[in-house]
């Protein structure tokens, strides 16, 4: 199928040269040439098999943790805000489809008294989105929760991946973008509601005193390691309060980075390229980016303040 005709196929889902800053918890980016908002995981499906092979697809689903270039991202981008089916089955197994918010899931499984997915409410995310980064807050992370997800690839190849077949590691899998995640499995164990219920709140109460929140941010900049928290090395490097633009790195917690006003991804980035280069200099360690940037680059020159 050619491009005319896939927009004439799926024209009531698609909007063309759409911006996606509305999209991401930064609000800010560019546009996509072609967003596609499928109501079912088979629309989504169809559309991705029909595609022309040379058109590349960029899947969206929370936004918290994507950053979104200024001049956007070519070819396609789903989002799966639409994709949020919840069901349960009679050994406590969930599945959950990709756009599902994490939040929501770890309410589902309180109501079916269900444990061991409480920390998801301290996640502001997808469950797509929490497979592709291996989220993981307050103990837990999708590793230890994932049982299996049904994907399907840029050439619309479906397959199954086990948890172990997507070689889950610290906030990154081994498979590779082109895969498109749409229905997860998850293991819970049986649990008593009241308590269930007395972890998340301490969860959300938790991440309320430690992380920013209310604000526009994209959540932990910076990936830890068992040898260091970002957050440390960022402050120690007297990064804490830097701004660039309307970018700042927050006080409350130095490892995540604000939109105040009318940011750019830009400046974002550049802010985040900053605090690499002095936690570099004041450490001798490089940080690993936790969010995803994504989309065509930026050039510009930006002077940063304190």
């Amino acid at each position: 199928m050619n491009i005319d005709k896939l927009k004439s196929s799926y024209r009531n889902y698609l909007k063309l040269n759409e911006n996606l800053s509305s999209f991401t918890w930064f609000g800010v980016g560019g546009s996509t040439e072609m967003l596609f908002l499928p109501d079912n995981i088979d629309r989504a499906i169809s559309f991705i098999k029909d595609k022309p092979p040379q058109l590349k697809i960029f899947v969206i689903g929370a936004g918290s943790n994507i950053l979104i270039r200024d001049n956007g991202i070519p070819g396609a981008s789903i989002s799966t805000k639409n994709l949020n089916k919840l069901s349960i089955d009679i050994n406590g197994i969930i599945t959950a489809e990709a756009g599902s918010l994490d939040i929501n899931v770890a309410r589902f499984a309180r109501e079916h008294e269900r444990t061991g997915l409480e920390f998801l409410v301290g996640i502001p995310g997808t469950i797509g989105g929490g497979i592709r980064m291996n989220s993981g807050a307050f103990g837990s992370e999708f590793k230890k929760i994932l049982i299996d997800v049904k994907a399907i690839n840029n050439s619309g190849i479906i397959r199954i991946f086990t948890s172990e077949e997507l070689g889950m590691k610290y906030r990154s899998i081994d498979v590779g973008d082109e895969w498109f995640f749409y229905s997860a499995r998850l293991k819970t164990s049986k649990g008593i509601k009241n308590k269930i219920q007395n972890r998340m709140k301490d969860i959300i109460q938790l991440r309320k005193k430690a992380q920013p929140t209310g604000v526009k941010t994209g959540g932990s900049t910076f990936m830890n390691t068992s040898n260091y928290k970002a957050w440390k090395l960022i402050d120690k490097a007297g990064c804490r309060g830097l701004k660039l633009g309307d970018a700042k790195v927050s006080e409350k917690h130095c490892n995540f980075i604000i939109n105040t006003k009318k940011s750019s991804a830009s400046e974002i980035e550049k802010l985040g390229e900053l605090i690499r280069k002095k936690v570099l200099e004041s450490s001798g360690i490089m940080l690993n980016w936790e969010i995803r940037k994504v989309g065509i680059k930026w050039k510009s020159n930006l002077v940063c303040t304190l």
